[in-house]
């Protein structure tokens, strides 16, 4: 219900500079699979996407297209978020942003397929694909990707996994190293990450595993221009993942942007607020993406 209630919201704060829609499309088979031979047990997952295209936007020619993504644990894209998606449409950008398996909103059975690092990277790059085979007037050249938090890590694991997609990225305060935050975090915190449905063992059983699903152990696969923002009183993720995959980039002679804010008012949500300091963030990174996008009316 809640959901539903959040989906009007769009409507509401939205509907006058863009066309707003939610739409399904599919993706790979659940990860965990308790009985492969029930029927549709091993089928592809239905996921939803929230598409914005400005009103005003001339469709006779190519266009950007931003992926943004929602972040949280179990979370999922709602309308708190509408002050940054209406920045974006008004640069002129069409969006779409996926509520990837595991987002909540959509009952227990969806909760539980979460893939954390894994099957929900390729539920937010087949969106992607998606809205590039539906809208012919978005230029396959001009993609960018931006998430915060835990959405800062599928964005990193995107561009890693597929750097010929995306044009340029931005990853806010992001999910870096989860063998180190495993560390840091509560014990109920680890034992959401140990339950069967997600990753199924503890940090301390299966290291490897929780590396494999950590941006900052990719760090050699990067290949597209990237902005890093970090704050150094992130009460939710520590400057010390942000300054490990920093640290990891350039070990691995990578070229990328990054600044690391300090005691930003807002903590972990410093530049999604509305104080001076957020908006003057925000710019930056819509600077940096416009270097590489050109949106038909990019900020100043």
């Amino acid at each position: 219900m809640l959901k539903s209630v959040d989906d009007l919201m769009w409507q509401m704060k939205l509907s006058d500079i863009a066309d707003v829609d939610k739409v399904e499309y599919t993706s790979l088979p659940p990860h965990h699979v308790v009985n492969p031979n029930a029927p549709g047990a091993t089928n592809p997952l239905i996921i939803r996407a929230y598409t914005f295209i400005p009103k005003k936007l001339d469709r006779t020619k190519k266009q950007p297209l931003i992926v943004l993504i929602h972040g949280g644990v179990h979370a999922n894209f709602d309308s708190s978020e509408a002050h940054i998606v209406r920045e974006f449409v008004d640069q002129g950008y069409s969006i779409i942003s996926t509520d990837y398996r595991g987002s909540t909103g959509y009952g227990r059975s969806f909760y539980e397929q979460i893939d954390y690092g894994g099957r929900e990277i390729d539920d937010v790059f087949l969106g992607c694909q998606w809205m590039l085979g539906e809208y012919d007037f978005l230029d396959t050249k001009r993609v960018g990707i931006v998430g915060w938090s835990h959405g800062g890590l599928i964005t990193l694991m995107n561009i890693f996994q597929h750097p010929q997609t995306y044009t340029v990225a931005y990853a806010g305060v992001p999910v870096s190293d989860l063998v180190s935050r495993m560390g840091y975090e509560s014990e109920g915190y680890r034992q959401l990450y140990a339950a069967p449905y997600h990753i199924g063992k503890n940090v301390r059983d299966d290291i490897q595993e929780y590396l494999r699903r950590s941006p900052f152990s990719h760090a050699d696969e990067l290949q597209t221009p990237l902005l890093i923002h970090g704050n150094t009183n992130d009460e939710d993720v520590n400057v010390l993942e942000v300054r490990h995959l920093i640290d990891s980039l350039k070990a691995a002679g990578k070229k990328f942007e990054y600044k690391i804010y300090d005691n930003a008012p807002g903590g972990h949500h410093f530049n999604r607020t509305d104080t001076p300091l957020a908006k003057e963030s925000r710019r930056e990174v819509y600077q940096f993406l416009a270097r590489y996008l050109h949106p038909a009316n990019p900020v100043k």
